[in-house]
């Protein structure tokens, strides 16, 4: 039973990607010390890769926006959204891993082997609850991570405006979509070790510059904070903090590039944890600096003073965004792949030449749309909502919405299961009709299985002559002893393997233990009276 409990979490190796299998390979074989190296900077697969990959892709451009949502929302309800909406994300995060899980466990019963392949979010669904549920997931998924790759493509352009104004902004999308062009070399999240964890620390730095040039630069002159002043403009605030904390799009992806995929449930809540301490400060300082200014304003930078630190933060972020189009751009290279039929090649070099045809689009959405603010407002609203947050609840909801369901997602309850379905009554009688162990394998189980078996052998007390229990027996003074109270005693006591007979020979098992003569029945006048009280 044991080896029954969780397929996932022993056989969790198994789903290994083909460049972390090498990387097995490599060191089984003896490895030098610049694979050692390699090793280090670019095979991630632990908890706490994990952890800088969603603290990293939770907040990037999105950091700059906030202050002016915060002047849409205004400070209180600002602080309430973020709180809100990052248990929420958290939650939902939670949901997804433990669907993926539950897809994993299943398929690695039917001993598929996912060395070769990366299981993403429309699969899981395609596996637990059908195709209709996979093509909305994928279009959802999809468009959503396009339009999350043409926000961070336009932010690069943004944002290196305001260090170098000598081209336009259309200008710098042309060399920063060519430069994120590069991420088609990156064959998986299981190869963003460095990167991720230099992302956060370049947004950490980022944040808190924002925070602490806010206060030491002060309140601007008849500052005002007169937010919400309109119903659009406060869900519009809403919906772009909505989007801060949608980055699980790619959670089943970070989950497969894991070597323990099960450690997942607790890493998503950590990193918005940690994302909160850079999200409150840096808003709630800028929305005090500059008030209802930032209204015109949707990038913070814009009005803090121009020195080397803004220009530091500014630098910095670009590097950040470009990590963060990788892990949007990362899934939508997957299915680019699944389609072309190229996902199981393991040359680096063609599956490179082959993701090209999905940066270029990206590229041109990025060219038309040169502004991120109202951008990251309707992607919120429109798709995040969907894709990380209802469709993922409703697919838990439905995968395990009956009992049996929800039985089967626990390994050793679906081990009981196992069992109890093969023949209850028959289990019942060996096991012993009133051992506590079988009692509780009834609690667990079906129940009215057990129930309707013990319907059957109560007829049968009744007529067969009861033995009576092993052991001594007490005398009572004050009469023989009640039929009812024999029963009783033979319910707790009774073995499987005593039968009871109506002849005088014992029975074939009489030779293991013998069976004690029934007890004299009780005279005539005690049944009568007994009869009578009965009736009356």
């Amino acid at each position: 039973m044991a080896s029954e409990t969780s397929v996932a979490d022993e056989k969790a190796p198994a789903g290994l990607s083909r460049y972390e299998a090498d990387a097995e390979d490599g060191q089984e074989g003896g490895g030098d010390g610049k694979s050692r190296l390699s090793g280090l900077l670019w095979h991630g697969g632990s908890a706490y890769d994990a952890w800088f990959s969603c603290a990293s892709n939770q907040v990037a451009q999105v950091l700059l926006t906030l202050p002016y949502s915060f002047a849409q929302l205004g400070m209180v309800s600002g602080i309430l959204f973020q709180l809100f909406y990052g248990l929420l994300g958290s939650w939902t995060a939670y949901l997804i891993s433990i669907l993926y899980l539950e897809y994993r466990t299943r398929k690695e019963k039917d001993k598929v082997d996912f060395r070769n392949h990366v299981i993403q979010w429309f699969e899981v669904l395609d596996g637990l609850l059908g195709r209709h549920w996979r093509n909305v997931g994928l279009a959802f998924n999809c468009t959503f991570l396009l339009f999350g790759s043409v926000i961070q493509l336009i932010g690069c352009a943004s944002n290196i405006y305001y260090v170098n104004d000598h081209l336009d902004k259309r200008t710098w999308t042309y060399i920063f979509g060519a430069c994120c062009a590069t991420t088609v070399f990156i064959p998986s999240f299981h190869n963003y070790r460095v990167w991720s964890f230099l992302g956060l620390l370049m947004t950490t730095y980022t944040a808190w510059y924002i925070a602490v040039a806010s206060l030491m630069h002060g309140q601007a002159d008849a500052v005002k904070h007169s937010g919400p002043t309109t119903i659009m403009l406060y869900f519009t605030g809403a919906t772009n903090i909505l989007y801060t904390f949608g980055g699980h799009a790619v959670t089943v992806e970070v989950m497969h590039a894991m070597w323990r995929p099960q450690k997942f449930k607790a890493i998503y809540l950590l990193a918005t944890l940690y994302v909160l301490t850079l999200t409150l400060p840096s808003a709630s300082a800028a929305y005090w600096a500059f008030g209802d200014e930032l209204l015109t304003h949707s990038n913070a930078l814009s009005l803090l003073p121009r020195d080397a630190w803004r220009d530091a933060a500014v630098i910095l972020m670009l590097i950040h965004q470009f990590i963060t189009f990788g892990f949007a751009c990362t899934p939508l290279y997957f299915v680019w792949e699944k389609l072309i039929g190229l996902h199981d090649c393991r040359s680096l070099c063609k599956r490179a030449a082959a993701r090209l045809p999905v940066v270029i689009p990206i590229w041109f959405l990025a060219i038309i749309f040169p502004f991120f603010g109202p951008i990251n407002s309707a992607v919120g609203s429109l798709l995040v909502s969907f894709t990380v947050y209802i469709i993922p609840a409703m697919a838990h909801m439905v995968t395990f919405r009956s009992p049996q369901s929800r039985e089967e997602r626990g390994g050793a309850a679906a081990a009981v299961r196992r069992r109890l379905d093969g023949g209850v009554r028959d289990q019942l009688v060996r096991g012993g009709v009133g051992a506590r162990r079988r009692l509780r394998l009834r609690r667990v189980g079906q129940h009215h299985q057990l129930r309707a078996a013990g319907v059957h052998l109560r007829p049968l007390r009744q007529v067969l002559p009861v033995p009576a229990p092993p052991g001594p027996r007490v005398a009572v003074a004050h009469g023989p002893e009640p039929v009812h109270a024999v029963r009783l005693q033979h319910d707790r006591h009774v073995r499987p393997d005593v039968r009871p007979v109506s002849g005088s020979g014992p029975g074939p098992d009489a030779s293991r233990v013998a069976s004690p003569p029934p007890p004299a029945p009780p005279p005539r006048s005690v049944i009568a009276r007994r009869d009578d009280a009965h009736d009356g």
